[in-house]
């Protein structure tokens, strides 16, 4: 309740300093340096720009490179023979959790590097730091990122086995590491070994943010996700100036079912990330936010997070996540709460998504609309919404973008299912729909977002009881509780495929359980009448 509290004082103020999009103006405001958590990063520059260096590193670790390169810049200005300062700005065009950059950014980041080198260093160890992101941006015409990243992460290792009371080279070395975890390791040697790197620092330097925030990406997977709620409900606390160190708890919110602790997360990023113009991020938190709204039955709210989005910047660090939300948040909206026919009907904004390799931020759309054609038996148009999914996981295929294709796919493969059995084909269709379900339980969510807009067993379990096979049902729902707790659709399913195969008090469990997270519920959907109905039967 105390931190709770706290998210709620900080709303309070950050809601009195809302600028409204049509007056809101690009630019990178100085902000308070004492509240971006404590960093020590001593470098052989200008003593004079020492504490500015650090707090521009304080910015490259809470991922706000517009602002961190800004100051970055600053210190270079201020002292041109600061190596460092360049390396800096260097970092900020390498974003190791999000996508990789494009060829603009990787030419002003290998420029910058060259910068740095050139502007030279008084240490062993700054030159070190330098050599390292150089083999980032080294002949990258021609070596293919995850290629580029791995060298990164190996220089970063040979950094922290080198100076090893450098606490920086360890909590940046953790951070390669996780950018190169492979996406298909459910065994999750790379995030266990950043963990193992991050907890003993975060005892010694509890308000470092890039600890807590790193803490938060390497358990932010469903076996793993309690071992990071503590740096989740702190990270907040120690980067109360940054949007996205206000929205990270919510990775883990999400990941443990605790809707109202994301509610008041997301709520505070997204007015902060709107008083810093940062569209992406504003987006990025109202989509985790409608997320939660939606699992509490606050139908209203989710709604009205949804309106007025601001627009979009290609030059803005986190564009792919403002495109995400763009196709996502609408379409969860529909799905989430099985409005079917308002499904079918979403439309696809027009000179929105530029394709390529940005084709599966328009993806949701024509999953949704797909599945709500299905639902209620327009056959041919779920066809058509079909064809472009199709088409949208073959151009990422022909941009390698793996692990996007890879989700598309799965999107096809459900669709497919739910076209088979609106045509009667219902064996058939739970076989596909099976195939989805085991294809998706090889995959992990991507930290864009908090989760799909609709698990493939979830997907599977509601097949099931439209076929009249309930006790089958209750297995797919109670999988998708073990990876999504707290799920909306997944308790009131669990509950009903109880009730359909005569347990009672089972289904008494899971609709109290349900009713208990939408203790705030704004709506009254019907699987909440029902658990209603039942809990008031003796």
């Amino acid at each position: 309740m105390k931190r709770l509290t706290f998210c709620m004082v900080l709303l309070v103020g950050v809601c009195t300093a809302f600028v409204p999009p049509a007056l809101a103006q690009h630019e990178h405001p100085a902000g308070d340096p004492g509240k971006l958590g404590k960093v020590s990063f001593p470098v052989s520059c200008e003593a004079s720009v020492q504490p500015q260096f650090s707090s521009a590193v304080a910015m490259l670790h809470s991922f706000w490179y517009e602002k961190a390169s800004d100051t970055f810049a600053a210190v270079a200005q201020k002292d041109p023979t600061c190596g460092m300062a360049y390396w800096g700005i260097a970092m900020t065009y390498y974003h190791p959790l999000w996508a990789a950059p494009e060829p603009a950014d990787l030419k002003a980041g290998a420029a910058a590097a060259e910068k740095a080198k050139l502007a030279g260093a008084k240490t062993q160890r700054e030159r070190d730091y330098i050599a390292a992101i150089q083999t980032f941006y080294t002949d990258a015409d021609n070596l293919d990122h995850r290629t580029r990243a791995l060298a990164y992460e190996k220089a970063m290792d040979q950094l922290q086995a080198r100076y090893s009371d450098d606490h920086e080279a360890a909590i940046f070395h953790a951070l390669a590491l996780l950018a190169t975890a492979p996406p298909t390791d459910k065994t999750y040697v790379n995030q266990k070994k950043a963990g193992a790197i991050l907890e003993p620092l975060f005892v010694e330097q509890p308000e470092h943010p890039g600890i807590a925030h790193y803490i938060i990406h390497a358990y932010d997977y469903p076996p793993l996700a309690q071992r990071a709620l503590d740096a989740a409900r702190r990270y907040a606390e120690i980067a109360p100036d940054s949007p996205h160190a206000l929205h990270m708890p919510s990775h883990i919110f999400t990941r443990l079912g605790l809707w109202q602790e994301s509610i008041a997360s997301n709520l505070v990023s997204a007015a902060s990330a709107q008083k810093n113009n940062a569209p992406g991020n504003e987006l990025h938190a109202k989509d985790y936010l409608i997320y939660a709204y939606l699992q509490g039955g606050q139908d209203r709210e989710a709604k009205r997070a949804l309106e007025a989005p601001p627009a979009g910047r290609p030059d803005d660090p986190q564009y792919m996540n403002w495109l995400y939300a763009m196709g996502t948040s609408p379409a969860r909206y529909a799905v989430e709460r099985h409005a079917w026919s308002e499904a079918a009907a979403l439309t696809v904004p027009p000179k929105t998504f530029p394709g390529g390799r940005w084709a599966w931020t328009e993806a949701n759309l024509y999953f949704a609309r797909a599945l709500g054609a299905s639902h209620t038996g327009q056959l041919e148009a779920a066809q058509k919404d079909l064809v472009q999914l199709t088409s949208l996981r073959d151009t990422l295929i022909q941009n390698n973008v793996t692990y996007w294709a890879d989700q598309v796919d799965i999107q096809r493969e459900s669709t497919t299912a739910w076209i088979t059995l609106a045509e009667g084909k219902g064996e058939e269709a739970l076989r596909q729909m099976r195939s989805a379900a085991e294809h998706e339980d090889k995959t992990d969510k991507n930290n864009v977002t908090p989760g799909v807009i609709v698990p493939a067993r979830e997907l599977l379990g509601e097949m099931l009881l439209e076929l009249k096979q309930p006790a089958q049902a209750m297995v797919e729902f109670e999988a998708t509780l073990r990876t999504a707790p707290n799920r909306f659709n997944a308790l009131s399913g669990a509950a009903r495929a109880a009730k359909l195969s005569g347990d009672k008090e089972k289904a008494k469990t899971y609709y109290a359980q349900l009713l208990s997270i939408c203790a705030h519920a704004d709506g009254d959907r019907p699987e909440l009448q029902d658990a209603r109905s039942l809990l008031a039967q003796k």
